[in-house]
């Protein structure tokens, strides 16, 4: 354990995007800090169900350096989501001119893709949970007045990550085949997977409300 010391102290990394929601809560998006966040995003991604994520073998210092990496990139974004101060979401963000998904279709300015995961349920599932934090990812992700839609691209086993993207939006593309990447600092197998678009016309018809940042 590391002393109480101000040689050790780190700032803690500000939040990006609050807002709170009636009835349900205070929702932070903080960008991940590697070090601080890794236990709790190790404990996620350990998870069996968590395995479309492709970290189940994964070490805490392997995560670790994923999420360095992710940190070091101006293309690619990772946030840790909170309600209330409690860590409910890992949200990630990246632009896909610069990722595989640019191979297997005709990536478009303002395009931004966008994964999530959600926390383990614990204690009493809360109706409309997932449903009501999903539009707060929304809301931060065209609040960006640059983006124009978002990509999705869940793997085509995940059907509970497939039926979340269709019920708030996304239309469905048809498969993909995500090509394998092979590099010194990682290695992603390829993936078939099922590619969605949510434009921000019509993201906007269904929520007239539109961003809002705090």
């Amino acid at each position: 354990m590391r002393p109480e010391s101000t040689a050790f102290a780190t700032t803690p990394r500000a939040d990006v995007f609050t807002e709170t929601v009636e009835d349900f809560g205070t929702v932070r998006f903080t960008p991940v800090d590697p070090e601080a966040d890794s236990a709790v995003l190790h404990a996620w991604v350990a998870e069996e169900r968590a395995e479309f994520w492709g970290m189940n073998g994964c070490s805490r210092e392997l995560v670790r350096e994923i999420y360095e990496d992710v940190d070091r990139r101006d293309t690619h974004h990772a946030y840790l989501v909170r309600l209330d101060d409690e860590p409910v979401a890992l949200f990630q963000t990246y632009q896909p001119r610069e990722d595989r998904v640019s191979e297997c279709y005709e990536v478009r300015e303002g395009d931004i893709g966008v994964h999530l995961m959600l926390a383990p349920v614990t204690g009493r599932p809360r109706p409309g949970f997932s449903r009501i934090l999903v539009g707060s990812l929304l809301r931060f992700t065209f609040s960006d007045p640059a983006v124009r839609r978002a990509v999705g691209e869940p793997d085509a086993r995940n059907e509970k990550a497939i039926a979340l993207l269709g019920r708030i939006g996304f239309v469905r593309q048809g498969e993909i085949t995500l090509p394998e990447v092979d590099l010194p600092e990682f290695h992603l197998p390829a993936k078939r997977a099922v590619l969605a678009f949510l434009d921000r016309p019509e993201w906007l018809a269904a929520a007239p409300e539109g961003p809002r940042p705090s």
